[in-house]
């Protein structure tokens, strides 16, 4: 099987679990930069798990103003810079972050969409907004991998938010992301399942 080929299988083929599909500006963006596979994959997985985030959140705390479309572009793009610095798909690195959001702002990119390519690993950043500790949790959770300071965070702000109870949002918070959380090894194996490079 081709490269592209093998692209668009990770951008839309069916996976188990199901994943959505990422949009379409984000699909035409990697097939134009020729992205290697497993990164669209990644993307994929993570931007469905935001998905889920945001519909918990949206049904939740309705009258919590929450920017769905900026979450679910950061999701979808955050390592978008890894298509930059590629030896970044397999080993450590944070070069990508200010590539990733370079990348966008030279392909047109609104600057608020393009930010959560430099933001997703700096959630205790000064000014970090809801939306940023959504992409930022999508991108660990989607593994299963949970981090106490970055739940504490979102849970914190929560409860700014909406007014609630901390234990309250921790325990709605918690029971979501390990209902995620659960099926992070069929994720896993989809991502894997793609390689890294043609």
């Amino acid at each position: 099987m081709t490269f592209p080929d093998l692209l668009s299988q990770a951008l839309h083929a069916p996976s188990d679990p199901p994943l959505r599909p990422l949009p379409s500006p984000v699909a035409d963006l990697l097939r134009s930069l020729d992205a290697p596979p497993r990164p669209a994959a990644h993307l994929r997985a993570v931007h469905d798990v935001a998905v889920q985030l945001v519909d918990w959140l949206e049904h939740r705390h309705p009258r919590t103003v929450v920017d769905r479309a900026a979450v679910l572009f950061g999701a979808a793009t955050h390592d978008i810079g890894k298509t930059v610095h590629t030896d970044e798909l397999s080993g450590p690195g944070s070069l990508h972050e200010e590539a990733g959001r370079e990348l966008l702002l030279a392909r047109g990119f609104d600057p608020d969409l393009a930010r959560f390519a430099g933001t997703h690993a700096s959630w205790t950043a000064p000014g970090a907004t809801l939306e940023d500790l959504l992409v930022s949790t999508a991108d660990k959770v989607w593994k299963n991998k949970r981090l106490q300071e970055l739940e504490d965070l979102l849970i914190a702000r929560l409860v700014h938010t909406t007014g609630g109870q901390h234990w309250e949002e921790y325990i709605a918070l918690d029971d979501l992301l390990t209902g995620i959380g659960d099926a992070a090894d069929g994720r896993l194996a989809f991502q894997s399942s793609y390689p890294v490079r043609g």
